[in-house]
């Protein structure tokens, strides 16, 4: 299982989806588009979002703390 979330500091939606797969026992990595732009970059080119929380879930990509969509790509139930 892969989960990458592309985040920046403030973003409370992203501290919630980090608190959520915690809860779920899901490792993730994550990374910070305010500090990296070759991953800003690629955030975009995968979402065509400049907003954040983007996860990439085993190759899904899912543009908010969507916890429908993440629980399928994730299969938690």
């Amino acid at each position: 299982m892969s989960v990458k979330i592309y985040t920046t500091p403030t973003c409370s939606y992203c501290n919630s989806v980090k608190t959520y797969l915690r809860q779920k026992g899901i490792s993730f990595s994550e990374v910070d588009v305010s500090k990296n732009q070759t991953a800003a970059d690629e955030m975009v080119r995968k979402s065509n979002q400049y907003g954040v929380p983007v996860i990439d879930a085993n190759g899904k990509i899912i543009v908010g703390f969507n916890k429908p969509a993440l629980d399928r790509a994730l299969n938690i139930t």
